[in-house]
């Protein structure tokens, strides 16, 4: 087959990339439509900066994916490489070399996936093999780098990537999954010494490992993606995107100062937010959605905002990465007008976008573990004089009442109990949901286990009853869901929901009154809020 052909069959099969499994949930391989929708927003990026360049037509343009898998993004830049340079380089092998050689490189993060880029890239898993389609590569690797990575161990920890000893301190036949991108404390000198010489890169792409993969497992696992991008940055790329996880909008885990820096980083120009990572990745358990971002470093501004879910319209905003009186990233359009709305009703300001201390509803939500007792805890099934009720996991228990080590103050009050984690759809994200288990009320003489969070105390079960309506409602719900990154409901995501008067049973109809919701703002929050007493979906 000559070269012409090998890069003008296409179309004809089913893309072998678009067609292999994932090795696992946190190193996910990038269907190849999607990487073309990030080379797209980057070529526009491009060319908005350029007088109206075209990319692909710059013979000295340099990019790296340093966490590359598949290869698909380093196959499809050269794809477009090979089209966009004709007129530059006519001979196809010499634009191929080219290409090959002076512009495209990888870090592969793991054996298998080194070989798998080279495939994607060279036609061969080595560059100078008998099918590679390049012809100037001294060595078998090519441009696409891959060395085992040793973790550097102090008590037990590794101090780059916070990987445990105990579970990847492993033979030289398994993978230590130190990933060499993020393994050093002096990135420009490490690139220098894979690929030699002073290396400088335009653009910077790629589709990082998302957690540890040291034990943990679904939030409980440490993420690490975020230290890809900031290794990026140190760079000094012209252009960076990624497609990373969306919980970094609101922090959590290992990722307070990375969204703060995000959210302060006013060369992040756009973000693609997908609220149903199966939206972007097939049958792919990650919930919380993914994005994928633009950071274009000589050109500042707002950040233009785009959030897909679906068959919806996709909603588009340019705006503030972080308004002011926020520390997260509200993810919803048209969230920042609702909230902007009950604010002013709250305060009588619309700038600054937080409520005062007590007027927050989360000052009566307890924080984990109200009264000591783990998850796992299990009261006794026998209620002896003297003991309060524990709602535990599980149903209800008993424990004698000088057992309780914390919360003392809430045990003979009127109170609500809501669980710590909100209920689901297994590994996807579907709208609308209910954001928060069902609350209940509960009387005097109860506790609970960390299953369920406190809110309270009331003095009266009216009082209580008022705050359960409160909390039923779709509008208080819609409120949490601005703050709420993940399936863990904590104390933090009632920041943005005003108290009120626990003197009535509170309606959707009152708030969307009192906080003056237009139409189409009530539709939208019917749209992403299920009412509750519905499944947990």
């Amino acid at each position: 087959m000559s070269m012409q052909a090998t890069f003008a069959l296409r179309g004809r099969n089913p893309d072998v990339l678009s067609c292999i499994a994932n090795l696992s949930n946190d190193e996910v391989f990038t269907p190849p439509e999607f990487a073309n929708r990030m080379l797209d927003t980057l070529a526009e990026a491009w060319a908005a900066d350029n007088d109206g360049a075209n990319l692909w037509a710059d013979s000295r343009a340099r990019f790296l994916d340093p966490c590359t898998k598949s290869g698909v993004f380093l196959r499809e830049i050269t794809r477009r490489l090979v089209k966009g340079l004709e007129a530059e380089i006519p001979d196809l092998q010499e634009r191929v070399d080219h290409i090959l050689t002076k512009q495209v490189f990888g870090i592969g993060i793991t054996r298998l996936t080194a070989m798998l880029a080279r495939r994607s890239v060279y036609c061969s898993k080595h560059a100078t093999g008998e099918h590679s389609i390049a012809r100037s590569f001294d060595s078998d690797d090519g441009n696409i780098w891959f060395e085992r990575t040793e973790h550097t161990w102090v008590k037990g920890k590794c101090r780059f990537c916070g990987a445990s000893e105990k579970t990847l301190a492993r033979g030289e036949d398994l993978e230590t999954h130190a990933y060499a991108f993020i393994h050093t404390d002096n990135i420009k000198a490490r690139i220098a010494e894979l690929f030699g010489g002073d290396m400088h890169f335009d653009v910077i792409i790629g589709n990082p490992p998302y957690q540890l993969d040291d034990g943990g497992h679904g939030t409980s696992a440490a993420p690490i993606y975020q230290k890809f991008v900031e290794q990026a940055k140190k760079l000094d790329p012209r252009y960076l995107t990624m497609v990373i996880p969306s919980r970094w909008f609101s922090g959590g885990k290992g990722l307070d100062d990375f969204r703060e820096s995000m959210l302060s980083d006013n060369s992040l120009r756009s973000i693609d937010d997908f609220l149903s990572a199966a939206d972007v990745f097939p049958g792919v358990g990650l919930k919380g959605g993914v994005c994928y971002f633009l950071w274009d470093r000589d050109h500042p501004g707002l950040c233009h905002v785009s959030t897909h879910f679906k068959d919806w319209p996709v909603s588009t905003a340019i705006r503030p990465l972080k308004e002011k009186g926020t520390d997260i990233f509200i993810r919803f359009n048209e969230g920042v007008s609702v909230l902007r709305k009950v604010i002013a009703r709250e305060t009588g300001q619309d700038e600054v976008l937080s409520l005062p201390e007590k007027r927050r509803f989360d000052r009566l939500v307890s924080s984990a573990r109200a009264f000591g007792f783990r998850t796992f805890f299990k009261g006794k099934k026998k209620k002896l004089p003297g003991d309060v009720t524990i709602y535990q996991n599980g149903g209800v228990g008993y424990v004698a009442r000088e057992d309780v080590s914390s919360g003392q103050h809430l045990i003979d009050k009127w109170k609500l109990f809501a669980g710590y984690a909100a209920p689901g759809t297994g590994n996807r994200d579907t709208y609308p949901h209910r954001i928060i288990s069902t609350p209940f009320v509960a009387g005097p003489g109860t506790i609970s286990s960390e299953t369920y969070l406190c809110i309270g105390p009331f003095d009266t079960k009216e009082e209580a009853e008022s705050a359960l309506s409160y909390l039923f409602c779709r509008l208080t719900r819609f409120l949490i869901l601005l703050h709420k990154s993940s399936q863990h409901v904590t104390r933090k995501v009632y920041t943005f929901v005003p108290t009120q008067a626990w003197d009535r049973t509170w309606t959707d109809a009152d708030l969307y009154e009192r906080y003056g919701l237009t139409e189409d703002e009530i539709a939208f929050v019917e749209k992403i809020v299920r009412p509750m007493g519905g499944d947990d979906a």
